[in-house]
């Protein structure tokens, strides 16, 4: 292994925008499975990735579980991270840009 950290951006808002993930300093998951990140800036700026929905709430350590799925990720270019719910439950998914 080469040490490269791969690029890797997170949907945020539906798929509206996309945050670096170098950038999150901070993940918090409240308790209606909304999941926001602050991210490192001198303005705080706090980023909603996932809004909490009527679907069943995400675990209680899915904001753990985006920061395992990019330690996985390899070094092959850039990466998209996308949080989807699909009848098995909640679960991030990391594809190439």
């Amino acid at each position: 292994m080469d040490g490269a950290v791969p690029e890797v951006w997170i949907e945020a808002g539906g798929g509206q925008d996309l945050v670096r993930a170098d950038m999150i300093v901070v993940l918090r998951l409240d308790e209606t499975g909304r999941l926001t990140a602050q991210l490192r800036d001198e303005a705080r700026v706090s980023v909603t990735l996932l809004e909490g929905s009527a679907e069943p709430r995400p675990p209680d350590d899915f904001h753990r579980r985006l920061i395992k799925t990019i330690g996985e990720l390899d070094g092959a270019g850039p990466r998209l991270v996308r949080a989807r719910y699909d009848g098995d439950g909640w679960r991030w998914v990391g594809d190439p840009m």
